[in-house]
């Protein structure tokens, strides 16, 4: 049984998944080793990157992106501007794609976030490069790449809940 689409609150569909990825983030970066091995370090705001580029065009994702963005290179200590740069690619380019996505399979959309995720991943890459002017591993990238992909039923479970809240953009 579908549930029922929810209003388009800014709070509920930017606010609240924004406060799930920064705490998601902050609890993935606890020091816990399993087995010998820390968990990974998956990119949790990409989720929002690509779901709220599906929703629905709005002037405040890119601007709650922008905010995660620099938390994250705040968190991780990167360089000011790389993660909100990282973030605000992929978004772009989904919502400029939004209406080619629109009725188009599950595995499509996967497909999408797939790509979404490794258009992130190589700007990153690129734009650490030539900061430090040195290639960050290939293998740590991606390590991470991967685990933020399995990040896409979280991406599905948003879109699913919001996209059909405003028939104006439908």
């Amino acid at each position: 049984m579908m549930e029922a689409a929810r209003p388009l609150v800014a709070w509920r569909w930017l606010g609240l998944p924004a406060l799930w990825c920064v705490l998601a983030t902050l609890i993935f970066a606890i020091p816990i080793r399993v087995l010998g091995f820390s968990l990974p370090e998956p990119v949790f705001p990409l989720v929002l990157s690509f779901a709220w580029a599906v929703i629905r065009p709005s002037v405040l994702a890119p601007f709650a992106l922008l905010v995660i963005g620099l938390f994250l290179d705040l968190f991780w200590g990167g360089p000011a501007g790389l993660w909100a740069v990282c973030l605000i690619a992929p978004y772009a380019v989904v919502l400029s794609a939004r209406s080619m996505m629109t009725g188009q399979s599950e595995f499509a959309r996967l497909g999408s976030y797939l790509g979404a995720t490794a258009l992130a991943f190589a700007v990153g890459y690129l734009l650490t490069a030539v900061d430090s002017l040195a290639f960050p591993s290939p293998m740590a990238v991606l390590w991470q790449y991967f685990a933020t992909a399995l990040l896409y039923p979280f991406t599905r479970r948003l879109i699913e809940r919001f996209e059909d809240a405003d028939v104006r953009f439908r």
